[in-house]
């Protein structure tokens, strides 16, 4: 006879499934006076500590016990908020920076309107180069590797990683069994959190994408982040 109890019959699926929090950082400024500015220098605007305030406020109830971060200070000041007061130490590591771009000059290059969308969604192969710097099959390698370091350790049951929207897309494309063929089908807007879980044979469950607390629907919002990077590199040349 098969019990009826629904204790037993979870017991019998044993099942035992950690967390993966995967937030990108919130909005930051990238030109300054007329410039780009030096990407691992730049923090959030007041905007970007809005959105990682609202994130904090979901995130209080969680029993957060590891927490990851971008060495870049955008990605470590966007963690500090979330977290709090929790007694909890930000560890930094940086094959989770974003993928390495060229000189953002070039954003002036690339044809219109094509050229921003592809930077990130195009027909992407392991040699591409993003924006001419570093290539999305080196960027991906040492992403998932990092990644895989952080898998095998047992210790954590609920963990915050707090990165950039490329290093995220390199994570999802994984987890959707996608790879680059997926990576600019998903968007990572900012201060947005996505929920992976990682079973005990290490196979992964994607629950959340790209959940943003501050405007749910993603009201009045059309452009992609790298249109959007674009528009404040034009603005910024005015």
């Amino acid at each position: 006879m098969t019990s009826s109890n629904p204790l037993h019959t979870e017991a019998a699926l044993d099942v035992s499934r950690r967390r993966i929090y995967l937030m990108r950082h919130g909005e930051v400024s990238y030109f300054g006076n007329r410039r780009p500015s030096r990407v691992e220098q730049v923090g959030l605007n007041e905007e970007g500590r809005r959105q990682a305030q609202a994130m904090a406020e979901v995130m209080a109830s969680v029993p957060l016990d590891r927490v990851i971060s971008s060495p870049l200070l955008r990605c470590q000041e966007t963690t500090a908020i979330v977290i709090g007061s929790r007694s909890l130490d930000i560890e930094t590591l940086d094959a989770l920076r974003e993928i390495e771009p060229g000189p953002l000059d070039r954003l002036a290059e690339l044809p219109l309107p094509e050229g921003i969308t592809k930077a990130f969604a195009g027909d992407l192969t392991p040699e591409t180069r993003f924006l001419g710097g570093e290539t999305f099959g080196t960027f991906v390698q040492r992403v998932r590797e990092c990644l895989d370091q952080i898998r095998a350790d047992p210790d954590w049951r609920h963990l915050l990683v707090v990165a950039h929207g490329g290093t995220n897309r390199a994570i999802l494309s994984w987890a959707l069994g996608s790879d680059l063929k997926g990576f600019g089908h998903m968007e990572q807007d900012p201060a947005c959190l996505n929920i992976v879980d990682i079973d005990q044979h290490g196979t992964p469950l994607v629950r959340l994408l790209n959940f943003t607390p501050y405007n749910v629907v993603k009201h009045g919002w059309k452009y992609t982040t790298m249109e959007r990077l674009f528009i404040e590199y034009l603005s910024a040349q005015r």
